[in-house]
């Protein structure tokens, strides 16, 4: 039998549930647009339109919005449309939209009353951002606005920052702390938020992350020699690299309890998770991925469940050669001849990098609710060292989704999202 643990992720008011998401990304803002080009298998990886100071050439999976466009959208005034960092106002956008669909209100204010009124009209009364924390996860932070702003002033926009801006635009929270695990950030997020919820002294918490590009981003992962100037194709044998993306995500989890004492519909359980980091080296993956597969294996021993009941996979698969033949290793240490279906979506939005375990999160509920395999793009020669990814939307009855996101130092984290049955 699969190894169980003692320490599982039952809480007090039953199980970890979600109630609302929200994303933005390259394939679109809102989760409306995201199943759409998910399913019509569109990619929103392209040339740079936004974005100032980045090495020429190479592919981006950029927002398709201006930081006007999203000021405006998000309620924010358009004096601080080119001030606030897009990490912020990506940020604003899918709070907004997780929020909503919770049925939890925000402060209003001036700038954008009318997003607030049907909001608030949904929300059960007394529920409120404020008396929840606000758990974000970034690394860039708001790098974008120090680059067109410095030397004149030289003040860098903290990870921390960020976070706080948009928590603070929509009137606070009971607090709000930012995790930087680079590339697991937003995972791990979700798992710091998740044990907020076991500790038993909240019953609802907001959890997810966000990351916009910067020519410091990019000049980084460029010194590193693994951005690919073509589409990115993970596990494919002429992968070359990673093609960077932006983009933010955000889950309200809370107890069934609560959930179901306020009146809001839970749409997945959160019903794993685990962290481990190998050390192996400082951005590189090990070549038997035992990061990767303690982290998987915990997750796994949590939620009490046999590798055979894992339906899909949501890879970490950036594309680079080093990490998709180490991620596959530790695949197949856990699940052998035996595996689920497997791909990765970094092939429609780029590696959104801190924000990619929260954006795959609401790509994997997406794929819950709606019934189809995530497709992956570009692949179409098989590498021995790697595993075969699924490349069409199939349809198909799904319970439980296992997704990782593995950041550099060998911090690597993953969830298991399950189906939710009353």
């Amino acid at each position: 039998m699969w190894p169980k643990t003692a320490q599982n992720s039952e809480v007090k008011g039953g199980r970890i549930v979600i109630t609302g998401s929200g994303v933005v990304s390259a394939i679109g803002c809102g989760k409306t647009a995201s199943l759409e080009a998910l399913c019509a298998r569109r990619s929103g990886i392209g040339p740079v339109k936004h974005l100032k100071g980045g090495p020429e050439g190479l592919l981006v999976g950029e927002v398709p919005l201006s930081n006007k466009e999203m000021a405006a959208l998000a309620g924010v005034p358009m004096e601080l449309a080119e001030v606030w960092p897009r990490t912020t106002l990506m940020s604003i956008l899918a709070l907004q939209e997780a929020l909503f669909e919770a049925g939890i209100s925000w402060r209003e204010t001036p700038s954008s009353a009318s997003l607030r009124d049907p909001v608030r009209a949904n929300a059960p009364e007394g529920v409120s951002l404020q008396e929840i924390p606000v758990i974000g996860g970034t690394t860039v932070g708001g790098m974008d606005v120090t680059e067109r702003i410095y030397p004149t002033v030289s003040h860098l926009h903290s990870c921390g920052a960020s976070t706080d801006l948009a928590v603070g635009f929509l009137g606070g929270s009971k607090f709000a702390t930012t995790l930087s695990t680079a590339c697991s950030s937003a995972t791990n997020a979700i798992i710091y938020g998740a044990n907020l919820i076991r500790s038993g002294k909240y019953q609802c918490v907001v959890c997810g992350g966000s990351e916009s590009l910067s020519a410091y981003h990019f000049h980084g992962f460029n010194s590193l020699m693994i951005l690919d100037k073509e589409p990115c194709r993970p596990f494919d044998a002429t992968r070359a690299g990673l093609n960077l993306g932006e983009g933010a995500a955000y889950l309200v989890m809370e107890t069934e309890e609560s959930a179901l004492r306020r009146g809001a519909k839970p749409i997945a359980v959160l019903s794993g998770w685990g962290n481990a980091c190998d050390a192996f080296h400082q951005t590189a993956s090990s070549p038997n991925g035992e990061g990767a597969f303690l982290a998987m294996k915990k997750a796994l021993a949590m939620a009490w469940l046999e590798p055979s009941a894992i339906d899909y996979i949501n890879a970490h698969g950036t594309g680079t050669p080093n990490n998709d033949a180490s991620e596959s290793a530790a695949i197949r240490r856990i699940f052998g001849e035996s595996l689920p279906p497997v791909s990765s979506t970094k092939s429609f939005t780029g590696h959104t990098t801190s924000a990619s375990g929260s954006i795959k999160a609401v790509f994997c509920m997406l794929a819950l609710q709606h019934g189809f395999l995530l497709p992956q793009l570009n692949w179409s020669t098989p590498d021995p060292a790697c595993i075969i990814p699924e490349t069409e939307p199939v349809q198909r009855e799904l319970r439980h989704i296992l997704t990782n996101a593995f950041g550099f130092g060998g911090n690597d984290s993953s969830l298991i999202l399950s189906a939710y049955d009353a």
